[in-house]
């Protein structure tokens, strides 16, 4: 079986200095590698068949046959990494907090450790008088299970 931390590694080194950046790679039991890319200005067709030819290039198939699937990371997919967070600051997210229940916010800055959402408020009818939380959070990741970019279709404000 093919070794998934053999193709973490080539992978790190190819990369390295280019605005590409490995997400994810899965290895089944017959061999088919799966590897997701982003990219700090998103991932071309280009990059990913160069990156597929360049995995190629190292894997011998004579040795072990492979299937090899190289793409970039979907709309769907969780955000996992600093650097994916970096790139998506000031878009509106969505993420589970620690209790599981979903949250909608707008990203607002990412760091190594941490991230800065601004949660979004809820209109609500007004009640008495309601101790009101700072829509503004600093998040370690670790407090944030699962976070996802909110797609919107609407025309920006000018």
């Amino acid at each position: 079986m093919i070794d998934k931390n053999k193709i973490i590694e080539i992978l790190e080194e190819h990369l390295t200095n280019t605005d590409l950046f490995l997400v994810d790679v899965k290895v089944s039991g017959r061999n088919k590698i799966m590897v997701f890319l982003d990219g700090d200005k998103g991932v071309p067709i280009s990059s990913c068949a160069e990156v597929s030819r360049h995995i190629e290039t190292i894997l011998d198939r004579d040795l072990e046959d492979f299937e090899l699937e190289v793409s970039s990371v979907g709309l769907d997919t969780p955000l996992s990494s600093p650097r994916q967070f970096k790139k998506n600051v000031g878009r509106d997210i969505i993420y589970l907090d620690a209790e599981g229940k979903k949250v909608r916010a707008k990203l607002l800055d990412a760091g190594e450790s941490e991230i800065i959402v601004e949660k979004e408020v809820p209109k609500k009818k007004k009640k008495k008088k309601e101790e009101k939380d700072d829509p503004v959070q600093k998040l370690s990741y670790e407090a944030v299970r699962e976070v996802k970019v909110q797609v919107s279709f609407k025309k920006p404000d000018k």
